[in-house]
């Protein structure tokens, strides 16, 4: 019996010593510096920047396998002919590729041209040979056209209680003194030229930022600042209209409507020539005119004879 008891204690012992959990041995930690290059953060960054650019090669690989284009082609694109609408290409046709029209073959070509239901506008755009960093190449003037422009054109008058009452017999849609300048303080800006007296043009400085850049400022070339304020104002009724050399030496004026017909285009074509004509500088050297475009607000091109050159 004493036997078969030691047998049963020796199988417990066993059983015990199976059960109990084996201790591991302790992993020994990376260790890392607090800073620098051997910092666990830049050890992280320099592991991640490096999966990045094998990430990129791969792409790179990817990429010149499935394009293999010969170096420098360059993408093909179709003609800007093609990428026009219906109407534009179909009226595109009748004008002769290369060839110089005189103006007036040219007014009535923009009319036949107008590829737009609605009454365009019949446009020229001259490119000069000034610079418009000098001040005596720096063109800007008006000119009045005999026919009009064919827009409605809303003037206001700042000027004295006096002027104001002229004005406004003369055609003005808004003529006030100190009650126009409330209209500014509430950024209301219904019109479309701004007449004023010499003497009030320091009070309208404060609304320099607001109506410079909308091209509504009172200037002196334009004639928007004068004391005969009544004539003013029938000039910008009667198509009074302002021209200036943009920064690449072009000047774009719109001539009229093309429901206007090609002869009253024609008659405020020349008026416009002969203005542009007389604003020659003194101090240019070389062809004034370089060169003439006619065409309507989305219609084609059409070259022109340079007549003042």
């Amino acid at each position: 019996m004493a036997k078969k008891a030691d047998l049963k204690d020796e199988k417990t012992v066993e059983t015990v010593v199976q059960e109990a959990p084996k201790e591991e041995a302790p992993a020994e930690e990376e260790k890392f510096a607090k800073s620098g290059k051997k910092s666990k953060k830049h050890i992280e960054e320099v592991k991640a920047e490096e999966e990045r650019q094998a990430r990129k090669e791969e792409r790179a690989k990817e990429e010149a396998e499935t394009e293999k284009k010969p170096k420098g082609a360059k993408p093909i694109t179709r003609p800007l002919i093609e990428r026009r609408g219906k109407n534009y290409r179909k009226v595109s046709e009748k004008i002769e590729k290369g060839k110089i029209y005189s103006l007036s073959e040219a007014m009535k070509l923009a009319i036949e041209t107008n590829p737009v239901k609605f009454d365009a506008t019949v446009e020229a755009h001259v490119r000069l040979g000034v610079d418009p960093r000098q001040a005596d190449q720096n063109i800007r003037t008006t000119v009045v056209l005999p026919n009009g422009n064919g827009k409605t054109v809303r003037v206001a008058v700042f000027a004295p209680l006096d002027e104001a009452k002229k004005a406004k017999e003369a055609g003005a849609d808004i003529a006030e003194d100190v009650e126009f300048l409330k209209r500014l303080d509430k950024g209301e800006i219904d019109f479309d030229i701004l007449i004023s007296t010499p003497a009030y043009m320091p009070k309208l400085g404060k609304y320099a930022r607001m109506l410079g850049p909308k091209g509504l400022m009172p200037n002196p070339k334009a004639g928007t600042v004068t004391m005969d304020i009544e004539k003013a104002v029938k000039e910008a009724k009667a198509g009074k209209v302002e021209y200036r050399v943009d920064k690449q030496s072009i000047i774009h004026i719109g001539l009229g409507k093309v429901s206007f017909g090609a002869d009253k285009l024609l008659e405020n074509a020349n008026v416009f020539f002969d203005s542009l004509k007389a604003q020659k500088p003194a101090s240019l050297k070389g062809n004034y005119v370089k060169s003439v475009y006619i065409t309507t607000t989305m219609g084609p091109s059409i070259a022109v004879e340079n007549l003042y050159s």
